[in-house]
């Protein structure tokens, strides 16, 4: 699997401890989208960042990190098909790929600590989507599809 990480100034720190961890569990190639150090950084360009990734299928999944983790969800679900969940929790992120197929998980680095944000990200990483929930995420692109006009 291949997997796009980034983050804004906020929490780059926190990112650097998961990206390290992700390359120690797991044999997964891992594309660091930055930022790169403590200095600002607009959070929704490494989101578009990852997200465009994705989409155009260089990347399997992503993880976006912010101080809260809600400014890169934003940013990433504005992406035309980009389902990008907050998971500040192993179940949540869990839940987010076998519910939702979440391309993108988000966790915030002011709201959880690194030990609690490993748990969420080996949760997210451990699991595939069974479309279980097939019925109701195809609804969503739909939905998505009428707004943006593609078929």
């Amino acid at each position: 699997m291949k997997i796009g990480i980034g983050s804004d100034h906020n929490g780059f720190e926190f990112k650097e401890e998961i990206r390290q961890f992700v390359e120690e569990i797991t044999d997964h190639e891992l594309v660091d989208y930055g930022c790169y150090s403590c200095d600002a950084v607009d959070y929704p360009d490494v989101a578009f960042d990852v997200s465009q990734a994705i989409s155009e299928g260089e990347l399997d999944r992503g993880i976006l990190i912010c101080g809260t983790g809600i400014g890169v969800s934003i940013a990433a679900n504005k992406y035309p098909g980009i389902r990008a969940a907050l998971a500040h929790d192993p179940y949540a992120a869990e839940r987010a790929q076998l519910s939702n197929n979440a391309q993108i998980i988000t966790m915030g680095a002011q709201i959880i600590g690194a030990k609690v944000g490993k748990k969420v990200v080996e949760a997210y990483l451990n699991v595939e989507w069974a479309e279980g929930s097939k019925r109701k995420v195809d609804k969503i692109n739909n939905k998505e599809k009428e707004f943006v006009g593609n078929e």
